[in-house]
């Protein structure tokens, strides 16, 4: 049971076109600010963070602080059958 709330948490956060193309420009350029993904995705800085918190929170991808900013990018722990199906869809 509890490895289909595991499941459910993933597909859930995938389970949304804006946050599928965040991982798709994370796969793109590999690392990327709030405010760069949300240029390329056409959201609002706000929208685009509550985004990043939900696949972040889903494993999908992590962050370091660099400065004052902090980059996103692909967990090297998010399932790679899930990113390969992102990316034959792109």
């Amino acid at each position: 049971m509890k490895n289909f709330k595991l499941l459910s948490k993933k597909l859930k956060a995938l389970g949304n076109e804006r946050r599928l193309k965040v991982i798709e420009e994370l796969l793109k350029h590999k690392r990327l600010s709030v405010g760069e993904i949300s240029d390329k995705i056409n959201l609002s800085f706000r929208s685009t963070s509550r985004h990043l918190k939900i696949l972040d929170n889903a494993n999908f991808i992590d962050y370091e602080h660099i400065g004052i900013n902090m980059y996103y990018f692909v967990s090297p722990e998010a399932p790679k059958e899930f990113l390969n199906l992102i990316k034959k869809f792109n």
